[in-house]
């Protein structure tokens, strides 16, 4: 396949041509992290990135095992779940992993049939179609393994109308401050090992229907220093983007490596978050706290004549260290917080789309310096 993105038009309601229709995805329903301290770990998302109480479920609710807060803004739910034990799978994964994404959960009208056509296309299975209810209805939910210790649960919801799921129960806080903008989960980004990268893209063609939409080599993604290597899948409507990278040889430790080497494996990297505000967003998210990596001025020196008329005032975008990139259908805006957690593994994007659908390409070489430096801080470069 060529670099860059395939010739066709597509959006959030557009069929990637080469994506199969055997497996309709309708959105991400949720993404579940399995952190160290739940509570704590919700009142951080709340404070600085803007979410609000939705549900609960541990001893309160019957669960023995477990505490799980989960947090909503617009159509992005986070589940937040903390052992409530000594041992298990839950504590395994921390011990091995730190505060990071267990489940990606995409939202079906039929989960029993995503998990049959998924199975029988070689996936293992994690859990089979199980049927969930209380006063409020029914949830059917069945799960596919995916990199690492990643995991897919389809969700099935359309005969429920709870706060979340059964064994939830509506979580009632005083405390939810305001909104900061996010709308929606644009995509999320996994790391895998050295030459995996392909059986991974392989998997989500044959698996699951995929398309690859965009790939980058490492002549694409390097500074002096690093490199790695991308490619893009996504499902039909566009809805799902996965992006895949894997390690390339460098000088010296990519962050990928970097990743790898902290998270023990193959992992979720980034979530990357939609906004309709690129610069209200992020200026409330640094007044709450949020840090993100810090773009040098010069960055914006040659901006006009690289990406052409944008709306926004340049000197807003430098003050806030905004990133911009301009593909054949518009341009967009982007920026990435430094880790959300202790370990150098999970952060977050935001970005803001007007019109295009790539995903800042032109930004690769700023925004992966500006990763080294932080290695570099770090001791891990």
């Amino acid at each position: 396949m060529e670099k860059g993105i395939k010739n066709v038009r597509y959006g959030t309601d557009k069929i990637f041509n080469e994506a199969e229709d055997f497996l309709p995805l309708l959105g991400t329903d949720y993404v579940e992290l399995y952190v160290g301290n739940a509570k704590q770990s919700a009142h951080f998302y709340k404070t600085a990135f803007g979410f609000r109480s939705l549900a609960y479920a541990g001893l309160e609710t019957g669960v023995k095992d477990r505490t799980s807060y989960v947090l909503e803004q617009d159509k992005i739910r986070l589940v937040l779940t903390t052992p409530l034990c000594p041992d298990g799978a839950i504590n395994g994964h921390l011990n091995r992993h730190g505060d990071g994404v267990k489940v990606i959960a995409l939202w079906v009208d039929d989960a029993a049939k995503a998990w049959a056509e998924t199975t029988a296309r070689g996936a293992e299975s994690f859990m089979e179609p199980t049927r969930e209810e209380d006063s409020h209805g029914y949830v059917i939910r069945s799960g596919i393994h995916t990199y690492g210790e990643t995991v897919h649960i389809f969700v099935e919801r359309k005969n429920y109308g709870g706060a979340f799921l059964p064994g939830f129960r509506p979580w009632n806080s005083h405390y939810n401050p305001g909104e900061v903008g996010l709308k929606y989960i644009d995509h999320m980004v996994g790391n895998v090992g050295w030459g995996e990268m392909n059986t991974w893209v392989d998997f989500y063609k044959r698996v699951m229907g995929f398309a690859q939409i965009v790939t980058f080599d490492d002549k694409d993604i390097s500074t002096d220093y690093t490199a790695l290597m991308s490619k893009v899948m996504s499902n039909g409507n566009g809805r799902i983007k996965f992006p895949i990278n894997e390690p390339a040889e460098g000088k010296r430790k990519s962050q990928i490596e970097e990743y790898i080497d902290f998270y023990h494996g193959s992992g979720v990297q980034h979530i990357a978050v939609a906004t309709d505000d690129m610069v209200k967003t992020v200026s409330a998210m640094r007044d709450r706290g949020v840090e993100f990596l810090y773009v040098p001025d010069n960055y914006y020196e040659t901006l006009k004549e690289r990406v052409g008329e944008i709306d926004e005032d340049i000197a807003v975008l430098r003050q806030h260290g905004i990133l911009v990139d301009r593909d054949d259908e518009g341009y967009l805006l982007q920026l990435f917080t430094k880790p959300v957690v202790d370990r150098p593994t999970l952060f977050f994007e935001i970005i803001q789309r007007k019109g295009a659908w790539s995903f800042g390409k032109g930004n690769f070489k700023a925004l992966f310096e500006a990763i080294e430096r932080e290695q570099e801080v770090r001791g891990t470069l």
